[in-house]
């Protein structure tokens, strides 16, 4: 009875601050609050959605009343014919007006067209990263807005269970297994201050993970699945090289550029070092996109080479990857630490590949399930 007192409680409060009517001592303690308190937080965010819906909803309502009393009145003129046909009302008036609607429709468009035409003079054009974090952050409000529908279906339908929390993600990468148990490795600028992480595989199902290494200096962080419904993999198809690759050499990559879907990537070792001679990189030219982060880049042979971690701005298809022994010095390092998860020291990586000899669609199959999208907020 006190938690439901107290949760009440915050649920006023958080009315209270959204619709502007604390005073400016409460205002700050709350707004200290909620940077100190994530779910005090996301209580605020997803009540602003809710109650953005709730005002959509009563807009609505009012249009269809208005178009309803529009057509009481032409009726009580003798203006239109009162029996409505299937449909109803709405329908009705919209087909009977529907010449005049697109008169105004026409108007309407002519003058936002005329309107972006002014914007887009005088208006810098955003940059291609900043319109894939626009349009990242609309599918997560879009997926955050399914889930609360999700819930409210099921309170509808009188299932009190409890409801599988699910992450909404702010930035996402790649990441790839190195080891069965559900250990991956990905860049450590896709991880950086995440306060979760998940991984998602091919086949859409969603792990909860956690980082147990990371390492700025080299870009390298080590995840690992802590989900119960996360079943042992075998050990990795592909294996892992220290060998310096042939220059002109053939590789490909596996990653998430687009949300939820694995995209592949072909090309070729072009450089043995990185930008600016970095001896921990190289430089391959492939296509990479935002997503790409944290891909597995192999040889035909089916050996990792590295993990694609940058690519360059004014060069198209020239991107970066980390060398694969940094993944074995990332593993030694980490079994140095205090408190690190003992199940890593007993880590091996893979040094025999068995897709070798494959053709690149059966190696792609072999493949997919290890390599996940990395999620994080």
């Amino acid at each position: 009875m006190n938690d439901q007192n107290n949760n009440m409680t915050l649920l006023d409060a958080v009315e209270r601050y959204i619709m502007g009517d604390m005073n400016p001592d409460e205002r700050l303690h709350f707004e200290n609050l909620r940077k100190a308190d994530s779910e005090v937080d996301q209580m605020v965010v997803e009540h602003t959605l809710f109650l953005q819906k709730m005002n959509r909803f009563n807009q609505w309502q009012k249009f269809q009343l208005s178009l309803n009393e529009v057509h009481n009145d032409l009726s009580a003129l003798g203006k239109i014919d009162a029996t409505l046909p299937k449909g109803g009302k709405v329908l009705y008036l919209f087909n009977k007006y529907k010449k005049t609607a697109a008169i105004a429709a026409s108007i309407a468009g002519i003058t936002a067209l005329m309107v972006n035409g002014i914007v887009g003079s005088v208006t810098p054009k955003a940059p291609k990263d900043q319109l894939e974090i626009l349009r990242k952050n609309i599918s997560t409000l879009a997926k955050k807005s399914q889930l609360q529908d999700k819930e409210i279906n099921t309170l509808k339908q009188g299932n009190t269970a409890a409801i599988t929390p699910e992450i909404p993600y702010t930035n996402s990468g790649t990441g790839f297994i190195i080891d069965g148990k559900g250990y991956l490795v990905t860049n450590y600028h896709v991880i950086k201050e995440a306060q979760n992480v998940a991984v998602q595989n091919t086949a859409g199902k969603e792990f909860l993970a956690k980082v147990v290494y990371a390492n700025p200096a080299t870009d390298i962080a080590i995840l690992k699945i802590n989900d119960p419904n996360f079943k042992t993999l075998p050990g990795t198809p592909y294996s892992f090289t220290k060998k310096a690759t042939d220059l002109a050499e053939p590789i490909f990559t596996l990653g998430y550029p687009k949300d939820e879907e694995l995209v592949y990537g072909q090309g070729y070792l072009s450089s043995k070092t990185g930008y600016n001679g970095d001896t921990l990189s190289c430089q391959i030219d492939v296509k990479a996109e935002r997503g790409n982060s944290g891909s597995p880049v192999l040889n035909s042979n089916g050996e990792v080479i590295g993990i694609l971690n940058a690519k360059q701005k004014d060069a198209e298809g020239v991107a970066f990857a980390i060398q694969t022994r940094n993944i074995f010095n990332a593993l030694t390092d980490a079994r140095k630490k205090d408190n690190i998860d003992s199940t890593i020291k007993n880590i091996k990586l893979s040094t025999k590949s068995s897709l070798s000899g494959m053709k690149s669609p059966q190696q792609v199959k072999k493949i997919e399930e290890y390599i996940y999208m990395v999620k994080v907020n």
